[in-house]
């Protein structure tokens, strides 16, 4: 197990959530469980990597990314978060996300390499 992968006890949490694990399917081919699936869908989503950067420790990337495409397209996602949520509010737990973004002056079009204020409208002026 690595970091930022399911523990024991959110696994058993998840886990009635998912469809049921297929078997396999192909000839010589490796099931995926779906524990390792979501690891991967997680860390995929915690990165902001491409889906061909997944580890393969998950699985195959193109697996994980099936996965997880099914599972939106069937709403599996969307009735987990409301789950979740759901258990969270009867148990008292309540998460609060912020996020704060800040930009450099140069990013709001000053010249590259220029760290004067001359491109804002009223630089260098004096106010009375």
């Amino acid at each position: 197990m690595s970091r930022g992968d399911l523990n024991e006890a959110e696994w058993r949490g998840l886990k009635g959530l998912l469809p049921i694990e297929p078997t396999n399917r192909g000839r010589g081919r490796r099931p995926e469980g779906n524990r390792s699936i979501v690891n991967g869908i997680f860390w995929r989503l915690r990165t902001g990597a491409p889906w061909r950067d997944v580890p393969g420790r998950y699985g195959k990337w193109n697996s994980i990314y099936r996965r997880f495409r099914r599972w939106s397209a069937a709403g599996v996602w969307e009735a987990v978060s409301v789950t979740l949520a759901e258990i969270m509010a009867d148990s008292g737990h309540y998460s609060i996300d912020s996020t704060t973004v800040r930009a450099h002056v140069s990013a709001a079009g000053g010249k590259r390499g220029d760290s004067s204020t001359s491109s804002w409208p009223l630089a260098g002026r004096v106010h009375p």
